[in-house]
């Protein structure tokens, strides 16, 4: 992945606002700041970004944490990314004259994060392979809150999972971003679809179309004689193992999001029970496309997908709403107003 070009040629005259961080550390470390606006280069587009969206890898880069995550985004000791956000949507403001995609006062949305990153602040400057135009049912911050989650989701389901229709589907962490998308992109494939949340949430998994629900503070999924085709894990926080047996014969587990040591884990095991058995355990390297982000486009548009905003959070708020995230007590997403 390409690292943040915090140094591209600016407009001297030109300001904007944004969110900044010079080091690694909590929701403290980031301010916000008047920083010079970038200059669109020519195979570049300059996006004024209405609204922005959280996800759990902007903590981690805030953080640098785990470890590899500095190996991975460069800075060591300090981050070399300055301004967090890979999910936006804006207006094109200006483009450069290799651009050929896109004209001023197009509605974008899309993925930054192998663009450099930079959501967190009023323009950005990026590649016109990272945007996708708007979807036009959509509210900025709805089409903000689509990019990393519903790519996880979509590739998840779509390209490791290999879903088909007809499966018995267990989407576990249902109500987070991911999870909420990938229980209505699971349903558009024509999946019967079991997601698992806490009691609190599931009104809002309900809503969102899936067939059955289980809350996890009263019933252990992996011990009630279910079995699934796919079980999408986009809260990974007990072992790969404990969920084989809820798995047809073969079946096949993903791991999106959770913990490190699970990641490791599905890393190292995973090949090995596949191997050895007819059974997949697997894990998502998303792969942010433009094709994707306008399967996702298409897919709101249709009435397929419909994002579920938790809250709503100003420019100068994204501490807060960083904090609220870590909390992991978010349904659905939270949304950057800018």
């Amino acid at each position: 992945m390409k690292t943040a070009n915090t140094l591209a040629p600016v407009q001297a005259d030109r300001q904007m606002r944004a969110i900044v961080q010079t080091e690694y550390g909590s929701a403290d470390v980031l301010r916000l700041e008047e920083i010079d606006q970038p200059i669109v280069q020519d195979n570049q587009v300059l996006v004024r970004v209405y609204a922005a969206s959280i996800n759990a890898g902007d903590w981690h880069l805030m953080r640098g944490t785990p470890f590899p995550i500095r190996l991975m985004f460069g800075g060591l000791l300090k981050p070399k990314i300055k301004i967090l956000g890979c999910d936006m949507a804006g207006r094109v403001e200006a483009i450069g004259k290799d651009v050929t995609q896109f004209q001023p006062g197009d509605e974008v949305f899309g993925d930054l994060s192998e663009s450099g990153f930079g959501a967190f602040a009023e323009y950005v400057c990026i590649t016109e392979a990272a945007l996708a135009m708007k979807p036009v049912t959509a509210t900025f911050e709805e089409a903000a809150t689509l990019p990393g989650a519903g790519l996880a989701a979509l590739q998840g389901l779509r390209d490791v999972g290999q879903i088909q229709p007809g499966q018995k589907v267990l989407i576990n962490g249902a109500s987070g971003g991911v999870g909420s998308f990938a229980v209505q992109i699971a349903k558009a494939f024509g999946a019967e679809v079991t997601a698992v949340c806490s009691t609190k949430k599931m009104d809002m998994v309900r809503a969102i179309g899936a067939d059955h629900i289980i809350d996890y503070t009263q019933v252990d999924v992996t011990k009630n004689g279910q079995h699934y085709d796919l079980i999408l894990d986009a809260a990974a926080y007990r072992s790969v193992f404990d969920y084989l047996p809820a798995l047809t014969p073969e079946g096949t587990y993903v791991l999106i999001g959770g913990s490190t040591s699970q990641f490791f884990q599905v890393m190292f095991v995973g090949p090995w029970i596949s191997r050895t058995t007819r059974q997949k355990v697997k894990s998502l390297a998303a792969k942010p496309n433009q094709a994707d982000l306008i399967t996702l486009r298409d897919l709101m548009v249709a009435g397929k997908i419909v994002p579920w905003i938790d809250r709503r959070y100003n420019l100068s708020e994204v501490p807060a709403a960083i904090r609220h995230l870590e909390q992991r007590q978010v349904v659905g997403k939270v949304a950057i107003s800018i």
